[in-house]
């Protein structure tokens, strides 16, 4: 989560009035994805950002007055200025950005929103941007806080309730049952983070648990000996277990989101794993080590039954190559490869590519045709 919402919910309790921005809809190719949020303080601190610069100056000098009406604002930007004052977007596409007061509507919702998300639990925020029912409330969180009642009263619940379910992130027109209107609302949801499973515990793996955290992911480090298995030698660990890696992994809950990455270097640990793993859900499955290493661990493998289609699920050795020698490079070279696959890149420098920047589900394949065959 953006730490606008950690911000904006800092400075309610310090007493002092602020504004949140997101972005709710833009076009393919846009710089921001809908939920991304931008947070501005009566004083004029601002935390996050909804374009990467360009628009947020325009957002900010429009906060105050939002502030001070307590209504919220609605505002497009795109890549056509014309005569209007309000800046556009240079990189191209469509941005849609709602700003609105941290008023009390909102202030109900962050403490259990954020709390939530914290604890890795799934959340979904829906959020009335317009329509007729003037006594629906703005904010409605799913699931609701504890002894909170029905958050959804007038506010179509039912149907709100099966956008939230589908885990939707996006604009949508409800039915009003105050009025028979019609709502129009962002529903936002906020999906339990993805796990990165980490085993081995040496300074490779302390840089990889770093930028994992960094990148969102809940981190697990997991190493059989407890002399370096320890919270002190890895901070940036969401939990650090001491326990044999194989039988960790047996236990835990695993689906096309967890990344695994092994640095264990020894095949009492390494093959039972990696075996369980190349036969899970897992979207992720790198091992390090280097191309003598890794034949002998693929003979290993196949003694231990695993099919080709398996085998060639394993990225290894691990990462792209960058020329990465240090943990801390190491540690990029394999963030670099989790995202390339995570997001269908190609691995390619952009300046090799004739494809737009941002992906979307119509450059893919052409970014992926242009790296194989050099367009």
């Amino acid at each position: 989560m953006s730490t606008a919402w950690e911000a904006a919910l800092e400075w309610s309790r310090a007493g002092s009035r602020s504004a949140l921005a997101r972005v709710v809809a833009g076009s393919p190719g846009g710089p921001r994805t809908p939920g991304t949020a931008l947070a501005i303080s009566e004083s004029g601190q601002v935390v996050g950002s909804v374009s990467g610069g360009c628009v947020d100056g325009d957002i900010c000098a429009r906060a105050p007055e939002i502030i001070r009406s307590g209504v919220p604002e609605q505002l497009r930007y795109d890549g056509e200025t014309g005569e209007s004052p309000a800046p556009g977007l240079p990189c191209g596409g469509r941005l849609d950005v709602f700003v609105e007061p941290v008023d009390r509507s909102l202030r109900a919702v962050l403490p259990p929103l954020l709390a939530a998300v914290r604890a890795g639990h799934p959340a979904t925020l829906a959020t009335v941007l317009a329509g007729s029912g003037a006594t629906a409330p703005r904010h409605t969180l799913f699931p609701a806080p504890t002894g909170a009642g029905d958050p959804a009263t007038g506010a179509a619940p039912d149907r709100l309730r099966a956008l939230a379910d589908t885990g939707a992130t996006g604009v949508f027109d409800v039915p009003d049952t105050d009025t028979a209107g019609v709502l129009r609302v962002f529903v936002q949801s906020f999906p339990a983070p993805p796990r990165m499973l980490v085993f081995g515990a040496d300074d490779f793996a302390a840089a990889l648990t770093r930028i994992g955290r960094y990148l969102g992911y809940r981190v697990t480090l997991c190493d059989a000996r407890p002399a370096f298995a320890t919270a002190s030698r890895f901070p940036a660990a969401h939990e650090v277990v001491v326990q044999w890696p194989h039988e960790y992994f047996a236990a835990t809950p695993v689906n096309g989101s967890t990344v695994i990455c092994v640095f264990t270097h020894d095949t009492k640990f390494e093959v039972p794993l990696l075996a369980a793993a190349l036969r899970s859900e897992a979207g992720y499955i790198g091992a390090m080590g280097s191309r003598r290493a890794h034949a002998g661990r693929m003979r290993r493998l196949r003694a231990a039954g695993l099919t080709d289609a398996q085998l060639g699920r394993l990225a290894a050795p691990t990462g792209l190559d960058l020329g990465a020698d240090t943990p801390e490079e190491t540690a990029v070279s394999i963030a670099a490869e989790i995202i390339a696959q995570r997001r269908n890149g190609s691995g390619v420098p952009l300046r090799h590519l004739d494809s737009p920047i941002h992906h979307t589900a119509d450059t893919t394949a052409t970014r992926c045709a242009s790296a194989r065959f050099g367009m």
